[in-house]
């Protein structure tokens, strides 16, 4: 695997190591967004596991305190197309007591640069669920699109006890490498 290091004023972005594990769980322990609830973890054993899975993965990565290493959220990126054509759909997840100092954003810039610059993508997108507001604030302000509005597109359990479904309308934002040089 490659080793990818990102450092921006107050961040850091890299992979996943064992340390990340107590954070990961901090956050992860209870998801706020439904998209996440398949990845919520319930103790610091499932959390250890979970790291060591994602240590290994060139899709996920760690969003650190550059002060300290501490992680205090998530990114993702695959890469959509099996071709040259380099799509990737992206996606983050923050732990709550770090909202409102920018660094969803300023991670987000950085990873964006990263996978246009280094990883030559022609084109980014995002799912973001219609009750997400500050993701969906955050792909505005990164200068992405709505491109599309999906009814009923995401299914989940509430309550993995139960068999109720319930369906989340999601928006679908994109940029492409010629709109982010601009």
């Amino acid at each position: 695997m490659i080793v990818m290091k990102i450092e921006t004023n107050r961040l850091v972005i890299r992979h996943f190591v064992d340390k990340d594990a107590p954070g990961l769980f901090d956050y992860l322990s209870s998801p706020r967004v439904s998209c996440f609830m398949d990845e919520k973890l319930h103790s610091l054993d499932e959390a250890i596991i979970e790291v060591k899975k994602r240590s290994n993965d060139e899709t996920q990565f760690a969003v650190c305190l550059k002060e300290t290493d501490e992680i205090i959220g998530d990114l993702f990126a695959e890469n959509s197309d099996k071709e040259d054509c380099c799509t990737y759909g992206v996606g983050w997840h923050f732990n709550k007591k770090y909202e409102g100092k920018g660094y969803a954003r300023e991670s987000a810039a950085a990873f964006f640069d990263f996978l246009f610059n280094r990883k030559k993508a022609r084109r980014i997108y995002a799912y973001v669920e219609d009750n997400n507001i500050r993701s969906q604030k955050l792909c505005q302000s990164l200068t992405m699109r709505q491109e599309a509005y999906f009814m009923e597109f995401v299914c989940f359990k509430p309550d993995l006890n139960d068999d109720e479904e319930k369906y989340e309308n999601t928006y679908v934002y994109a940029i492409l490498k010629k709109e982010w040089h601009k």
